[in-house]
């Protein structure tokens, strides 16, 4: 049995807003709200993307017409796990859960 860190990304819909940094703020905010109390330990923050020509990085969020979507990262540590796809099913069926109709795709696995 293995302890792994399993990071995830996501996509979330924010609506009727003026700003990126509004719609990030919001997206974080709303996610935070559905994973606490059932999955608080989940860490989210913005994702990131790397510009195909400077390689600078930029954060993922694109608004058109005050609609948003904004890329969120979710790292989550899973403890005993059996295997690394062991791991992956655990962090994603246990956020999946609490961000019901949020799609969800794994990242990185990383054993600690």
């Amino acid at each position: 049995m293995a302890d792994y860190h399993v990071m995830l990304e996501s996509a979330w819909i924010v609506k009727d807003v003026k700003t990126i940094d509004d719609a990030i703020g919001i997206a974080i905010s709303e996610a935070g709200k559905r994973l606490n109390p059932t999955a608080k330990f989940v860490e989210v923050e913005i994702g990131a993307t790397s510009c195909p020509n400077c390689e600078e990085e930029l954060n993922n969020a694109l608004m058109v017409a005050n609609t948003a979507l904004v890329g969120l990262t979710l790292d989550m540590k899973v403890f005993k796990a059996e295997s690394r796809q062991h791991a992956e099913r655990i962090a994603k069926s246990t956020i999946g859960k609490a961000l019901r109709e949020i799609p969800l795709q794994i990242v990185d696995v990383i054993e600690i």
